[in-house]
Parts: C-alpha cells; structure tokens; sequence
C-alpha cells in the first residue's frame, strides 16, 4: 500500500526501493501486478496436482480413509511427499467430505496411564464387515486383537464367531504372536468373559485363566477406554488393512497378510521414552513375557455345508464325507491343540473322523 502512495506522488521505483529497502524488481512486480500481495509465488511445480484426481475418487468411495492409508497408496504411485504434505493438501483442497459425527466425537477428555512392561495383555474383538462371500462367513467376520499397552505391540486373529471356544484360539493364537503371556488379561464385559448376574469372571473362564497362569480383568462399567491400547489397535486393523484387503484372499491368506503387515508397518511405528526415539518392536523386546503351555482343551465347533463333490471347508482344508449328503449342513468339532476333527450330521451322527 505505501508503494503504491509513493509511486501516486510520483515517485520513482529507485526511490520507492531505497525507502521500503527492497529491491528494485520486487517493487516493480508488486505495482505492475505480477505479484500480488499475500500470495507466495511457488517454489517449483506442484508435486500433488497428479495425485489430486485419485485422493477425490477415493475418498468418495471412502470418507473415512485414514490419511496414513491413503499416503501408502500414494507412495506405490510414486507420490514424494510425507504425511504433513499428504494432510496440508488434503486440508487446502478440501479433498475429505465434512462428516458431522465424527466432529462431535472430538475433543473428550482422556487420561494417560502408565503400564509397566509385561503387566497385561488388553483384549477386544472388531467386527468386520462385508468379508468376502467365498469364505461361507455370513454377513461379519471377527478379528480378535491383543495389545500390550507399555510396548504398543499388538497382533490379531481372524475368526467366523465369537463364541468362547473361538475366543480360547485367538488367545493363544495372539499370545503365541506377540511371544508369550503377560501377568494379566483385560478385557471390556464381553459375555464370554464376564457373567451379568454374578458380576464376576464367568465360571467356564476363569478356569481358562487359571490354566494360562494369568489374571483377568474386566473394565469397570461404561469405561471401555479404560484399555485404549487396543481400541487404537482396533482402529489401525479396521482402518488400515482391512479396508485395503484383497477380495480374492482366502481366510488363511488373509490372516498371514495381517501378520505380514503388523510386522512390516505396525512394529515399525515411532514411540518416545525418556527422550530416546524407539519403534514399537524395539520396546517390545524389554516385554518381560512368559512362556505359552499347549492350548487349552476347549471343544471348537463350525457349521459346514457339504459340497456337490462331498467335502467339508474347515480350516483352510477340505475334508470329505460319505456320498448323499450334499447341500447338507454338518458340524464340524475338534478339541484344540488335537489333531482330529469330527464331522457329524444335524441328527447328531458321526459322518468322518479325519
């Protein structure tokens, strides 16, 4: 504006220059108007402009796609930025639609609570939904997740059901991951763990603790953010892989891509301790854990439908049956940790034992 006044006077640019104490061609371009004021001319050629198209089909087809998400897919396209790039660009494009729920879910209070290393094991199952339909899992899959809350490690296992028996496997399953037991296991009051008219650990599990060595703990009522760990464990495995997974996997294809991907990007996540830089799996290492026993003996059991060609899905394997049963719904029954499975009718017969 002064340049401006002083050039109305009459003034020359030399002058003008010499008083503000600017150069000469920086006075020339703001009072011919190639520069306009509070706009920075680039640096160079902007390096998102490619990447723009993408990020809005995307968050058309998902608006709740993390921007760590989104930035992996970016790099396999050849994007070079990093995340405050990613989300700077998102912010000044306007790229993510406005969502009035998950602003109002913003801002709560929480508070920090220290874990000493090896002291528990925090648990919570994630529905997952739309799983493929070659997978015979009706409309959900599960995925059980365990975190340790001092190191940040966590690990999960995929499953049909969240009944008890199913819940024993991915106990072990995830401790056997995560490299032994801690002293405690948390859990929010789920009915396989906790019994609503007792209001203590249900009979049939605290025998399943008393065999692992270890005490269970269930989160006091309307406190499910008491074991944050692993609800932030929860959103990175819904957010992150689930949503990016492969339709044509199978169960057991997918479970390996989820121990893969844990290792490969959610061990390699940066933590601060007394100053010191750290990833997850570093801090891991100082997890005081104890060693697993064999599985607990409960009795695992799947309804199966019998193929045109007499066989049975189960596990990642097929297993046959006489002739004459097809389209048939059998059980499929096996005692954790043995290696035989029993297939019996509705009728309660024993089809195959294999």
């Amino acid at each position: 504006m002064e340049a401006q006044a002083l050039r109305g006077r009459g003034w020359s640019i030399s002058a003008i220059a010499r008083h503000l104490g600017r150069d000469r061609k920086t006075i020339r371009a703001y009072l011919s108007g190639e520069r306009v004021p509070g706009q920075r001319k680039p640096a160079g050629p902007d390096g998102f402009a490619v990447f723009e198209e993408y990020c809005r089909v995307r968050f058309r087809q998902d608006p709740h796609l993390q921007a760590t998400t989104l930035l992996e897919e970016l790099e396999g396209l050849g994007f070079g930025g990093g995340y405050s790039s990613l989300t700077r660009a998102i912010r000044v494009r306007g790229l993510r639609p406005h969502c009035e729920p998950c602003h109002q879910g913003k801002g709560r209070d929480v508070a920090v609570i220290d874990h000493e290393p090896g002291a528990e094991t925090q648990w919570d199952w994630v529905h997952l939904p739309d799983p493929p339909k070659h997978w015979g899992w009706r409309r959900e899959a599960y995925l059980l997740v365990g975190s340790l809350p001092y190191s940040g490690r966590w690990r999960g296992w995929l499953s049909a059901s969240q009944d008890q028996p199913h819940l024993i496997e991915g106990l072990h399953q995830i401790a056997e991951r995560l490299g032994g037991l801690t002293l405690g296991w948390r859990f929010d009051r789920m009915s396989t763990v906790f019994d609503h008219q007792t209001q203590d650990i249900s009979a049939s599990f605290a025998q399943v603790a008393k065999y692992y060595g270890v005490s269970a703990v269930v989160c006091p009522p309307r406190r499910g953010q008491r074991k944050g760990s692993v609800e932030k464990s929860n959103d990175m495995a819904a957010q992150r892989w689930w949503r990016t997974l492969a339709d044509d996997l199978t169960p057991e294809r997918a479970q390996a891509s989820l121990d893969a991907w844990c290792q490969r990007t959610a061990d390699l996540r940066v933590r601060w301790a007394g100053g010191i830089k750290q990833n997850v799996a570093t801090f891991a290492q100082a997890e005081p854990l104890s060693s697993l026993p064999a599985p607990f003996p409960a009795v695992l059991a799947v309804t199966r439908t019998v193929s045109p060609q007499a066989l049975v899905s189960f596990d990642g394997n097929l297993y046959s049956v006489p002739p004459g049963h097809r389209g048939q719904d059998v059980t499929v029954s096996r005692v954790l940790g043995a290696e035989v499975a029993d297939i019996t009718s509705a009728a309660g017969n024993t089809l195959a034992r294999h």
